[in-house]
C-alpha cells in the first residue's frame, strides 16, 4: 500500500478537524457568536444561523473526519464556505476580511474536489462501496 491512499484521510481531517473545532467554540461563546451574527447581513434569525452552524460545523466535521457521505457533507461546507463569505466577509475595503472572503473560495473549491472524487479508501463510504459489490457478486454467484 502506498502512501498516496491516505492522503484523502489526512485530507478530509485537515477540513473536518478545524470546522468541528469551530463548531465547538460557537457553543462555549453563544452570545458572542449570536451578536456577530446579529452584526452580519445574513437574513436569519441569530438563534437559528447559530444552532445551524454549530450542526454544520461539528456534525459535518465528524461525518467528514470518518468519510461518511464524504460527497454530501463536502457540498454542505462548500455551500457554508459561500455563504459564511458573502454574508460575513464581503467588506472589501478591509483587507482582513478580502483575506477571510478568498480564504473562504479556496475552501469552497477544494470541498468540490471532494464532492467530485469522494473520500477515498480509507472511509465508511468506501468500505460501504466494497461491501455492496461484494454482495452483488455473492448474489450473482448464486
Amino acid at each position: 500500500m502506498s502512501a498516496r491512499r491516505y492522503l484523502p484521510f489526512v485530507g478530509r481531517l485537515f477540513i473536518g478537524l478545524p470546522f468541528m473545532m469551530s463548531g465547538l467554540s460557537k457553543v462555549m461563546a453563544y452570545a458572542a457568536t449570536t451578536a456577530f451574527i446579529r452584526s452580519s447581513t445574513l437574513p436569519l434569525p441569530a438563534p437559528l444561523a447559530y444552532a445551524g452552524a454549530v450542526a454544520v460545523e461539528v456534525g459535518c466535521g465528524l461525518l467528514m473526519i470518518v468519510g461518511y457521505q464524504t460527497r454530501i457533507v463536502a457540498a454542505i461546507f462548500a455551500l457554508f464556505c459561500l455563504t459564511t463569505a458573502v454574508f460575513f466577509h464581503a467588506h472589501f475595503s478591509d483587507p482582513n476580511q478580502t483575506f477571510h472572503f478568498i480564504k473562504n473560495l479556496v475552501m469552497a473549491g477544494g470541498l468540490l474536489q471532494i464532492v467530485a472524487h469522494g473520500a477515498g479508501a480509507v472511509s465508511i463510504d468506501e468500505r460501504r462501496a466494497r461491501d455492496r459489490l461484494q454482495g452483488a457478486a455473492q448474489a450473482v454467484a448464486r
